[in-house]
């Protein structure tokens, strides 16, 4: 019986984000890893290869497809109430010990994660989302960066159907993967977990390079949000959140930061659970280092006013809601607060076009994927 790493070596195709060293190795682009693979190696992501000098990348298949409400993402300032197709792979380039996607991004080093691939083409999952109602594709649930050869793909025909396309992503980027993502991808969230180097390398990353991935999104007008999920003893010192919520004012004040409550998953258990009290506390330090807009997330009803998207100018509530659920909204058709007409950063709809679901769901009548 085949292994999942020779089931999901037959599921490839040579890939673009390589250049070959001097000395024959490859150096991918994919991630800010940037392995150099001599024959027959693996990247740190575990889904790509050098077999025989080709750099040969995941393609053809997904590990779970699931219709969320964008606000799940989370974006908060893009087309809210918006019905987000996602999908997602296998593999990923970090090990997170409290990561909640674990079964799809830890698949090939934890034998207990279980996400059997399935068969998929771009049009099959691009007709499923029409079928459905969905405005935005999302790559999400494993690291959308190292497999974006194939994200493109689908996006190109989620473009085609006139759909908004997203990455949900731990930020991990190179200027190579950016450039290639840029004519295909319209939102970016980023996973900025920590402002500690060594709390990345615990996670198996650096700190430097997510830096650099959110000056470059915000430079190149990807529309951008940051979510920091808030960890007691891990990354919740007035010091750090100092530090981290100060970085994103200096790239832009009007970044959107989800600050969000962390509960016991995975490997990390013995925290405890993140209490409203403690995320209140975190987005009022956001605010003080000139952050716009600041939200709490995981606890809805608990945070206040957190919750809903506020004019920066006026205070005036544009979008209030519970949870993902859209209570109501009123930024006008231009993309303004209506009481004092000033610019709400985002991208907006010319109305609001209601809310297909306030929660997640499995397509009913899927599309026939089949186990590899």
């Amino acid at each position: 019986m085949l292994t999942l790493a020779e089931v999901l070596a037959r599921e490839t195709r040579v890939g673009e984000l390589y250049d070959e060293l001097p000395d024959g190795r490859l150096r991918c682009y994919a991630c800010g890893h940037c392995c150099p693979l001599p024959k027959g190696a693996v990247g740190v992501c575990k889904v790509r290869f050098n077999e025989g000098g080709r750099l040969l990348v995941p393609w053809g298949y997904v590990g779970g497809v699931q219709c969320d409400p964008i606000e799940k993402k989370p974006f908060f300032h893009a087309y809210p109430g918006a019905l987000a197709y996602s999908f997602g792979m296998l593999g990923c380039d970090l090990h997170c010990a409290y990561c909640q996607n674990w079964v799809t991004s830890q698949a090939l080093r934890d034998p207990a994660a279980v996400a059997p691939p399935l068969e998929a083409s771009p049009e099959d999952l691009v007709r499923d989302a029409v079928r459905l109602g969905a405005r935005v594709m999302v790559s999400t649930y494993n690291e959308p960066l190292i497999t974006s050869e194939w994200a493109v793909a689908v996006f190109k025909e989620a473009k085609a159907a006139g759909l908004v396309t997203g990455y949900v992503s731990n930020g991990n980027g190179t200027p190579q993967v950016l450039d290639y993502l840029r004519p295909w991808v319209d939102l970016y969230k980023v996973d900025l977990k920590s402002f500690d180097a060594r709390h990345y390398r615990q996670l198996g990353g650096r700190l430097e390079p997510i830096l650099d991935t959110i000056r470059r999104l915000h430079a190149m007008d990807f529309w951008v949000e940051i979510v920091t999920l808030l960890i007691a003893g891990f990354n919740d010192s007035r010091d750090e959140l100092t530090r981290l919520t100060s970085f994103i004012a200096s790239v832009s004040p009007d970044i959107p930061w989800h600050i969000t409550a962390f509960h016991g998953d995975y490997k990390m258990t013995d925290p405890e659970n993140t209490t409203a009290e403690m995320l209140l506390a975190g987005a009022e330090i956001g605010r003080a280092e000139g952050l716009r807009h600041v939200y709490a997330g995981n606890l809805p009803g608990e945070v206040g006013n957190l919750e809903h998207t506020r004019c920066a100018s006026c205070g005036k509530t544009l979008v209030a809601r519970y949870g993902y659920f859209i209570r109501d909204y009123c930024i006008t058709p231009d993309g303004r607060c209506p009481a004092c007409a000033e610019p709400v950063p985002g991208r907006w709809s010319p109305g609001f076009c209601g809310q297909i679901a306030s929660r997640p769901f499995v397509p009913g009548s899927r599309l026939s994927l089949l186990r590899l």
